[in-house]
């Protein structure tokens, strides 16, 4: 037997630094673990708030990564506005405790993407996008430059109103007048041309049906429904 390697591991149990390794050791898995729970909370009921709102004949879930996100996919009822739904929610790494600080620096706050395939068409193009997440890596509006824009405050927030005609300009401030807050709400996109309707919002948890259920209420006012 090797006493002199066994007094050296001695040697290192016993030095301050050694406990400290062990004690951060135990702090990453036990925030590794607790982001995982946490980001299957928010995931669970994010997505259920989507099937409370819309009510679909069937959905799918899928995972994109192990707790980066999920993508689930709604089929809508046949008398609905909207044919099916798809959403994305991505999460900040709350299991890497040494990326957590830096992702909330860049990327701020969990994202729930969501894509409303119409069975109507809006009657024309208009966003209603908060400010600041236009401005800081935000998403790029292809028609900005042949669409009318002015800035709105929407409870505590300024917004800017992109509208193609006084129509959906009216009809997106009736939208905003309504409600007293934009809630989680960040960007609301009417696009005739894809026959969609984009939502961008945090999903922040209980609150996801309660800021998207009115937007979807709305919607029959802003579609060429037949008849109209």
């Amino acid at each position: 037997m090797n006493f002199s390697n066994l007094f050296a591991l001695e040697d290192i149990v016993t030095q301050p630094l050694f406990y400290i390794f062990v004690a951060f050791s135990a702090l990453l898995g036990f925030a590794f673990f607790r982001g995982k729970r946490v980001n299957d909370r928010m995931f669970r009921g994010a997505f259920q708030d989507l099937i409370d709102v819309f009510r679909p004949v069937d959905q799918t879930f899928t995972n994109i990564g192990g707790s980066i996100g999920y993508h689930a996919q709604l089929s809508a009822r046949k008398a609905d506005v909207v044919e099916k739904v798809e959403a994305t929610i991505t999460f900040l790494p709350r299991q890497a405790l040494l990326w957590m600080p830096i992702s909330l620096l860049i990327r701020k706050y969990d994202r729930l993407f969501i894509t409303l395939y119409l069975r109507h068409r809006p009657l024309a193009e208009g966003h209603l996008i908060e400010k600041g997440y236009a401005g800081f890596r935000g998403p790029k509006i292809t028609n900005a430059a042949r669409l009318q824009q002015e800035q709105v405050r929407w409870g505590n927030s300024d917004f800017l109103l992109y509208y193609a005609n006084e129509t959906i300009r009216q009809r997106l401030r009736q939208f905003l007048n309504r409600r007293e807050t934009p809630g989680t709400i960040r960007h609301i996109a009417l696009v005739p041309e894809e026959k969609k309707c984009f939502v961008f919002m945090i999903p922040t948890r209980g609150q996801v049906a309660a800021h998207l259920s009115p937007v979807y209420q709305w919607l029959p006012s802003v579609l060429k429904m037949p008849g109209k």
